[in-house]
């Protein structure tokens, strides 16, 4: 019988806006970018970052960072 290792599976938010001509995918929870040529490549990218994040940071850096209330609406707001 083999030995498996448990993994926890979390969700996180991905925020990906256009810069010109890339786009930046960023993870408000743990403030943690990454980009690509596309919204798909750079949600991949951003989802890489953060796995070898939790491979490498310790439990204390990992609380540190974490952001658990995170809020995203849109407003109206009268411009000109």
């Amino acid at each position: 019988m083999g030995v498996f290792a448990v993994q926890n599976v979390q969700q996180f938010t991905a925020i990906i806006e256009r810069e010109e001509n890339q786009y930046v995918a960023l993870c408000p929870e743990l403030d943690i970018a990454n980009q690509g040529e596309s919204v798909e490549e750079a949600r991949k990218n951003l989802k890489e970052a953060l796995e070898l994040f939790f491979e490498a940071a310790s439990p204390q850096e990992v609380r540190e960072r974490l952001h658990n209330e995170v809020f995203i609406t849109q407003l109206e707001v009268t411009v000109g």
